[in-house]
């Protein structure tokens, strides 16, 4: 083995010289053509160029997919850093939005009820809210306005976005308010746009039911849900919240009023038409009596 690796060597290696001076050569002459300041040369060197440099397109064909990878993995980089960024000012744009929104409300509540226990001649009057009198199975809060403000069981409350609930109880200097999630809270209701009725019947939940709609294919979730005034417990047209549904399939309400933060409520002065017993006065003037003759008078 050793006079095999010997004898490779003899022949290998006088032709390692041989190649190497030919790539020195080549090199120089190269060289020596390239430094040559003449015409001719210069001639020779524009073919050369020409002739070379076309044909060695595909030699940076990586090249050129490097460099083009190189600049879009920059631009991915650069791409993440804004889109970390604009998630940021979107959880910041949203965190400005609720607190947008609860300023909102306050000032909507403020707006309306910037007047405590206000001329009882006027159509409301505004409590604040002393206590929370309720309990597991009875929810319901304390006002600080009473008879002496005019206040009458029935009326409706609000706390200037949505319906709270209704006056049950009425003390010389309090009221308590019976809540619509209180079970014993039914309010006739009319649906928008639909139009159907039904009644927003409190289970103790934060979310009353939907009972005895006419026809649920035409209500949606997040229809519109505000007081129909049947039966003269409450003013129509009061908001009371969006149709929603729970995860049984149920009809809920969700509430627009705050239940949270019921600082201040307003008592609508509200007086429902008293009913009518004598139709004849709807029709016409009342008919004379009839005037009995002598005869039958007699005959009487």
């Amino acid at each position: 083995m050793a006079k095999d690796r010997s004898q490779r060597d003899e022949y290998t290696t006088p032709l390692r010289r041989l190649l190497l001076g030919i790539v020195v050569l080549c090199l120089l002459g190269i060289f020596l053509v390239w430094r040559i300041d003449s015409p001719r040369v210069e001639r020779f060197r524009a073919q050369v160029v020409d002739t070379v440099v076309p044909s060695m397109e595909w030699a940076m064909v990586p090249v050129t997919a490097l460099v083009n990878l190189s600049r879009d993995f920059q631009s991915y980089q650069r791409l993440s850093e804004q889109n970390q960024e604009l998630r940021s000012e979107l959880r910041l744009m949203r965190a400005w939005k609720e607190a947008a929104l609860q300023l909102e409300q306050e000032n909507a509540r403020l707006l309306d009820l910037n007047n405590v226990r206000l001329d009882p001649r006027l159509t409301y009057v505004t409590g604040v809210v002393m206590a929370d009198s309720g309990s597991p199975f009875r929810q319901s809060v304390l006002l600080n306005v009473g008879e002496r403000d005019g206040i009458m069981d029935g009326w409706a409350t609000m706390d200037g976005i949505g319906v709270v609930g209704r006056i049950s109880g009425v003390g010389p200097d309090t009221a308590r308010v019976i809540l619509m999630t209180d079970a014993s809270s039914v309010i006739p209701a009319t649906i928008q746009p639909s139009g159907q009725t039904a009644l927003i019947a409190g289970d103790n939940t934060s979310a009353p039911a939907v009972e005895f709609l006419e026809n649920r294919e035409l209500v949606r979730p997040g229809d519109r849900v505000v007081t129909s005034g049947d039966g003269g417990v409450f003013p129509g047209g009061l908001l009371i919240g969006q149709i929603t549904v729970d995860p049984g399939g149920r009809l809920r309400v969700r509430l627009s009023a705050d239940f949270e933060r019921l600082e201040f409520l307003r008592v609508l002065r509200y007086q429902s038409a008293p009913p009518i017993t004598d139709s004849g006065d709807i029709v016409g003037p009342r008919r004379p009596e009839a005037s009995l003759t002598p005869q039958e008078v007699n005959d009487g």
